[in-house]
């Protein structure tokens, strides 16, 4: 059983400590084959970094490290070319600041080559780099997490422009040395900045959308049950269960992810952290934090992250300025393209349970303003309340939930703050719930299904309970649920009225 690579983004190191590779090779083979310019766009830990790494082994020409690797007979071994890596994630900004670090950089980069550069300014010394490395051979240009600059003040606006422009003058010797390139790969966890970033760079082609080459990085159905097969029979006997049952859970907790190709994927950090301790749980949300990014949902009161449609142009690009949540949502990888686009429309959706369990416990945070993991526990209580069929005791729960909200949030988004707080908090428990269904006349704001019972909920503001009542009857929201079997709820919850919370709630039985 081969080591799990876990953390490990370096080729070289892998495949000489005996850790497992899941081959890659023909599809680098066949990219390498089809083209020059290249622009890859994956969420964190998605193996970019592994890509690169293994991109600059083959340049190099390192064949010992390919053995019994499908492109070890495949390849010319006898040509090597120079190769520049650069990687964003290694170099020191934060401290000596943008321009100095690829200074210090393209300095180092001439060193390993036994290189003198003169000329001054970090666009002319990089081309002055490219010039005298082409004169072994044309240079192999590998860009590792590009944007990560520019990330990692998303919430400094000024820093943002400022590295921006570096990166954009920067970037502009690459098309100026195209004579002396022979491959250029470029990898980022988003693409808000390409665009502007690569202005001059017109020639590049993007892979991030494209069936041909959506299993570049990450694992697919199949490739995790041939690699991981011994541990998969492992688990089955640690898990007491049988495989079918082990696969399906492991495909609803990591698989999911998709840029139109015919698989979904499974994120790489994820899966070899699950084989790792042996137990399902939350492995590649809790290596980031999503601040920005629940700030932007915040600031629109957007919740509803299932079935999100958005077009092709929307997704392909973020604007630093004015973000739109769905492409950021997209690009950063907690949301995922769950059909083939209609007239290049995209429908957006949870990738899997890792990804949607965590994330709404960062949202139930965000729209309730305390600290992650502060409402879970309260969001529990309302499940147990809900299996109890106490709901007196559910509406208690609920209204503390908005305690903590500031007051003026009630008088500038009072109907959109109470309908995330919601929403959010049903979705979190794990119950079968449904927001806006279409039933009967109209669409109900929720319908929640326990194994005892159906609650079909609508939510008012500064309106009696008993007008949301009366509106469920009135339009049949209920109906289709009458021969279920189950017992049916109607609940009508009134928020406002001069108070923060539930100013009103009624329940009445279907009937007859």
């Amino acid at each position: 059983m081969k080591n799990l690579p876990i953390g490990l983004q370096d080729f070289k190191t892998l495949r000489e400590g005996n850790y497992l590779y899941v081959d890659k090779t023909a599809l680098i083979h066949r990219l390498i084959e089809n083209g020059k310019y290249y622009f890859l766009s994956r969420p964190r830990r998605f193996g970019k970094s592994l890509l690169i790494s293994t991109l600059q082994e083959l340049f190099l020409g390192n064949k010992e490290v390919f053995k019994d690797l499908w492109i070890e007979n495949q390849w010319d071994w006898a040509k090597t070319f120079p190769v520049v890596h650069i990687s964003f994630n290694t170099l020191p900004y934060k401290e000596i600041g943008l321009i100095k670090a690829l200074e210090q950089l393209l300095n180092e980069l001439a060193t390993e080559y036994g290189l003198t550069l003169e000329k001054e300014g970090i666009g002319k010394r990089f081309q002055e780099l490219l010039i005298q490395l082409s004169q072994r051979n044309r240079v192999v240009l590998l860009i590792d997490e590009y944007d990560k600059p520019i990330i990692d003040f998303i919430d400094d606006t000024s820093q943002v422009k400022e590295n921006r422009e570096i990166l954009r003058s920067f970037y502009s010797t690459i098309k100026n040395t195209d004579n002396y390139l022979h491959f250029v790969f470029i990898t980022g966890v988003s693409k808000f900045s390409k665009v502007s970033i690569f202005s001059d760079l017109n020639n590049i082609f993007d892979i991030t959308i494209d069936p041909n080459f959506s299993s570049l990085t990450g694992y697919s159905q199949t490739e995790l049950e041939h690699y991981f097969a011994d541990r998969i029979d492992k688990l089955v006997i640690q898990h007491n269960t049988d495989r079918s049952t082990l696969l399906a859970d492991i495909r609803s907790w990591y698989n999911g992810y998709s840029w139109t190709g015919p698989e979904r994927m499974y994120n790489p950090f994820s899966i070899l952290s699950f084989f790792g301790k042996g137990v399902f749980q939350n492995f590649w949300f809790s290596t980031g934090t999503p601040t920005f990014l629940m700030t932007t949902l915040k600031k629109g009161w957007n919740y509803q992250l299932d079935e999100l449609d958005v077009g092709s142009t929307q997704l392909d690009f973020f604007d630093i300025e004015d973000p739109d949540y769905r492409s950021l949502l997209f690009q950063t990888g907690y949301l995922t393209i769950k059909d083939q686009p209609t007239h290049n429309i995209y429908t957006l959706g949870y990738p899997n349970l890792e990804v949607k369990d965590s994330m709404l416990q960062y949202m139930i945070g965000t729209f309730t303003f305390r600290q992650r993991g502060d409402a879970a526990p309260a969001v529990m209580k309302l499940k147990k309340a809900l299996d109890k069929g106490d709901t007196a005791l559910f509406v208690s729960i609920l209204n503390s939930l908005f305690t903590a909200i500031p007051e003026r949030i009630f008088r500038e988004r009072s109907e959109a703050a109470y309908h995330a707080v919601v929403y959010t908090s049903l979705s979190l428990m794990g119950y079968f719930i449904e927001a806006e269904v279409a039933a009967g006349d109209g669409y109900v704001d929720a319908v929640i299904k326990t194994a005892t019972r159906i609650y079909v909920m609508e939510f008012k503001v500064n309106k009696a309970a008993s007008v949301a009542i009366a509106q469920i009857r009135q339009k049949s929201y209920a109906e289709p649920y009458r021969h279920d079997g189950r017992e049916v709820r109607l609940v009508g919850i009134s928020f406002g009225g001069g108070v923060k919370g539930v100013m009103d709630w009624e329940e009445e039985a279907l009937g007859e």
